[in-house]
């Protein structure tokens, strides 16, 4: 046969109506026309369904998926209180399950989550593995492990995150070293949740020293609390410039910034523009959020994230970055049609600029990471926020049973 894989009777975004062909060969798309006349080994009915690269999640705290059970309800309070003043005592009181983190049971949660987002098309994301004296590195081995179990099917960047601070626990800064000579993909760290601007700035040279070390990104998680005198994104902006590490940093959340006085918030978008640093939000997941349209609207690249899955700070979540977008769409009033595309556009291409996920589009020459969908448009692919009628990974069919097996036990099938 002359292709591997040929999609028929696609939709498709960014191209003149009408239905059209997609040819896959050897893990890359090779042809999109009106019609393909070859062959091929495998061929699907998109049947006037859209057709898309894949989605991307830039941000999810893997480590802590499912374990909500695992905590009191005045801990899963904290986070949503009106005005976020108390988030910094929340994620103390979060941080005890951690004392119970064991690979045996983790490896179980971490694979549930990460065969939820195969099954609704999310094939690549950025995971963040907690480590510090609490968590130890039994987080981080877990990760690292799901990684290698599916390789091929879902790309997982797993990121060394310092969550509790360097200054405020000591001995998470060895074990921060120790999980980047691992094999750590990026250096995360949160500076503002050290007591001093002295931590907090030596919290950041840290992981950029890291990061600079081993050659990788960095993901910071910056001004998540309601005060307006938080001041990390801005920190971690110049580091970046200093370090010449422009567009290989992440700031996640910088929920601060929906408190900034006006005159700040275009000093920090200049910085950010400059560094090139991408924001990613997570409005569903806390009652305030980073100004997705004046960030937009500045020129600076702003992705959504899943953030959680049933854990201490978000009782929902299945890796489905159609229904963060959905959500968002809500709690950012985005909902005009060229707003909606935006948002599709922050779970598919910019989320992957963001991460760089190479050529991550729907383009001839492009890897074949593709979604099918039940629905024609954006519109009603947000509106229903559906899995996929077929996932494309690397150029092949992903077999929904086994995941789906996976997705429920968290253990592969015999």
């Amino acid at each position: 046969m002359p292709y591997d894989l040929v999609i028929r009777q696609a939709r498709l975004r960014r191209q003149p109506a009408g239905l059209w062909d997609l040819a896959v060969d050897q893990g890359r798309i090779v042809a999109i026309a009106e019609r393909v006349t070859d062959a091929a080994g495998l061929e699907l009915d998109a049947a006037g369904g859209l057709v898309t690269e894949s989605f991307v999640n830039p941000h999810l705290h893997l480590c802590k998926v499912y374990t909500r059970p695992l905590l009191d309800e005045a801990t899963l309070r904290g986070y949503h209180a009106e005005g976020m003043g108390g988030a910094m005592t929340t994620i103390e009181a979060a941080a005890r399950v951690k004392e119970q983190y064991a690979e045996a049971w983790l490896i179980k949660n971490v694979r549930r989550a990460v065969a939820q987002a195969a099954l609704h098309g999310n094939l690549h994301i950025r995971a963040l593995a907690d480590v510090d004296p609490l968590a130890r590195l039994e987080g981080l081995r877990a990760l690292l492990r799901a990684r290698e179990e599916f390789r091929g099917l879902v790309t997982v960047q797993v990121a060394a995150f310092a969550q509790d601070g360097l200054a405020r626990a000591p001995g998470a800064a060895e074990l921060m070293r120790q999980a980047m000579a691992l094999g750590a993909d990026v250096a995360a760290g949160i500076p503002w949740i050290e007591y001093t601007d002295a931590d907090l700035q030596a919290h950041v040279r840290a992981i950029f020293d890291l990061a600079q070390q081993h050659g990788t990104d960095v993901s910071m998680l910056v001004d998540d609390a309601g005060d307006p005198g938080l001041r990390s994104l801005e920190t971690v902006a110049v580091e970046a410039i200093r370090r010449g590490w422009q567009g290989r940093v992440l700031a996640h959340h910088a929920r601060a910034m929906a408190l900034y006085p006006e005159p700040y918030f275009q000093k920090v978008a200049a910085l950010l523009r400059q560094a090139r640093l991408a924001v990613i939000t997570d409005p569903h997941t806390g009652p305030l959020h980073a100004r997705v349209k004046d960030l937009l609207a500045a020129g600076v690249t702003v992705a959504l994230g899943q953030d959680d899955i049933s854990d201490g700070y978000y009782p929902f979540g299945r890796n489905n970055l159609l229904e963060v977008a959905f959500l968002a769409a809500h709690l950012l009033w985005m909902t005009t049609n060229p707003e909606l595309e935006t948002l599709y556009d922050m779970i598919t291409g910019r989320a992957a600029e963001a991460m760089h996920v190479p050529d991550h589009r729907l383009a001839v020459g492009a890897p074949a990471n593709l979604v099918v969908l039940e629905a024609p448009d954006v519109l009603e692919a947000l509106r229903a926020h559906a899995a996929p009628r077929f996932v494309i990974s690397g150029g092949r069919l992903l077999d929904r049973a086994p995941l789906e097996a996976v997705a429920r036990t968290g253990d592969w099938p015999a």
